[in-house]
């Protein structure tokens, strides 16, 4: 059977590197890469923060299964896969020689180890659905890991490629959000709390032709102005993780640099809690959809550089339904449902936005706007990063909230009822379930498509754009990523062309 997001993955060889034709990478050199977030630790298994995966993820951190620039899953730490035909075995052929940073070996029995870690009961891992669903694994040889999984699902070499997935040593991993040690190109000598966070080249590197560079260090600038400076000051080299679009516009005016406009896979949305009053009306959830302006709300948050969407899927991911039509801008049909649902004068809110997010907080104040000129009056409230995670993400102690959520195929949220903005269908979970199960491609663009629809038309959140993967550097730091296809700023093939 033809099995989507498999073919043309069983590669044998390297992915190529890819770089401007007719230049050559130079080795050598140190680049320092701003970003506007530090990330709470640095065990990306112990946490859903994409902060953690930006800076560690194929940098210090690999798994089987990685994602290249261009979207596609290449190998990692497995040379290559073979899937049968019934779509519930896998065989990872895994690369020989390769240690951990502390010396360790990799080898089937770590790679175990680390499966049925992110599985156990009690587990820190963010996503143990991931590792759940094997049923039985097996090590032949030191070099072949043999999985077989409960039921097939048609995400788990997606699943294998995320952060949640990347392998650990078995000495020291305790140690992990704190001193990570990885296999990856550089590795973990420093973290300055507050500023920075540093690493170096892996001589022992499995790719000998890789990393380039000597030195990476990710530096934590929050204010955007204040990025700006850094960059212009030559007090950082990159500015990797652009959140407010009029700094790229700025920027791109000076030759000394250069901006990149891509996708992401990242959905910025209008987080609404499902089962609190009057958000547990679909009629209410529905009218707000009409009241939300989405190309207005891209050009006044984004300036235009980010795609409107209609459901919890990016336009960059395999499988997309553009559902932007489903709820067209209408104020009249707003204020039409909100009546039917027993709210002719609208009613009183409040949404909470995470103060480390500029972008959330102009959308708050964009949506409040919109959403007022129907009769539905928030109150705006800006909260820490540390109390949105524990109130909002965790407690569930919210109305409205904003937030960009990053994770590719991430739309299984919406089968947890549990998960923050506590969705509950049943026919959602029937839709992902079959989803997951499809062997053909044409089934999982008929289940992918149909999970899209269903929360669309529950107008479970406020779906309002895709972020763009905005960068800027300066003009010589060549192939650096345009495309944000996973949480990761990947420094690997990155060179300086001095």
């Amino acid at each position: 059977m033809k099995r989507a997001l498999v073919i043309g993955l069983m590669v044998l060889v390297l992915a190529p590197l890819a770089w401007a034709a007719g230049e050559t990478p130079k080795k050598g050199g140190s680049l320092i890469v701003c970003v506007g977030d530090e990330p709470p630790g640095l065990d990306p298994t112990a946490s859903a923060s994409a902060a953690i995966d930006r800076v560690v993820y194929s940098n210090i951190f690999e798994g089987l299964v990685k994602v290249d620039r261009n979207g596609k899953l290449v190998p990692g730490l497995a040379s290559k896969w073979d899937v049968s035909a019934d779509g519930k075995d896998y065989t990872f052929h895994l690369r020989k020689g390769v240690v951990f940073h502390n010396g360790e070996a990799f080898n089937a029995a770590v790679a175990k180890w680390n499966l049925e870690r992110g599985a156990a009961e009690g587990t820190k891992n963010a996503h143990p659905e991931f590792f759940r669903t094997i049923e039985k694994i097996e090590t032949p040889d030191d070099a072949t890991l043999k999985l077989t999984l409960k039921n097939v699902n048609s995400l788990f070499i997606v699943q294998m490629a995320e952060g949640d997935s990347v392998m650990l040593p078995m000495k020291g991993f305790e140690n992990t959000a704190a001193q990570p040690i990885g296999t990856g190109p550089f590795k973990f000598t420093v973290w300055n709390r507050g500023d920075s966070v540093e690493m170096v080249r892996n001589d022992k590197y499995w790719n000998p032709q890789l990393p380039y560079l000597d030195k990476v260090t990710y530096r934590f600038i929050k204010d955007p102005s204040a990025q700006v400076a850094a960059l212009k000051s030559g007090d950082v080299d990159v500015l990797g993780w652009i959140l407010a679009p009029e700094i790229a516009m700025g920027i791109s005016r000076d030759k000394k640099f250069k901006v990149q406009s891509g996708a992401s896979t990242s959905e910025v949305i209008m987080s609404t809690n499902n089962t609190v009053k009057p958000f547990d009306n679909i009629l209410v959830r529905q009218a707000m959809a009409h009241a939300i302006d989405r190309k207005a709300v891209n050009e006044l948050i984004m300036l235009g550089y980010g795609t409107p969407i209609g459901s919890h899927w990016s336009p960059i991911t395999p499988f997309y339904v553009d559902l932007t039509k489903k709820f067209p801008y209408d104020p009249k049909k707003a204020k039409e449902l909100l009546a039917k649902a027993g709210y002719p004068k609208g009613f009183e809110a409040t949404i909470k936005l995470p103060a480390i997010y500029a972008y959330a907080q102009k959308a708050g104040e964009v949506i409040a706007d919109m959403l007022g000129q129907v009769g539905i009056k928030l109150k705006i409230e800006v909260v820490e990063w540390g109390f949105w995670l524990d109130r909002i993400f965790k407690q569930k102690d919210f109305q409205l909230s904003m937030i960009g959520h990053a994770e590719a195929w991430d739309i299984g949220i919406y089968a947890n009822p549990n998960y923050y903005f506590q969705y509950d269908s049943a026919d959602f979970r029937q839709a992902y379930d079959n989803a997951l199960k499809a062997t053909t491609e044409a089934d999982q663009a008929k289940w992918f498509g149909r999970c899209q629809e269903i929360i669309a038309q529950d107008a479970v959140n406020g779906y309002l754009f895709a972020s763009p993967s905005l960068s800027a550097m300066k003009a010589e730091v060549m192939n650096w990523w345009k495309n944000y296809p996973t949480i990761a700023l990947d420094c690997t093939e990155v060179w300086w062309n001095k």
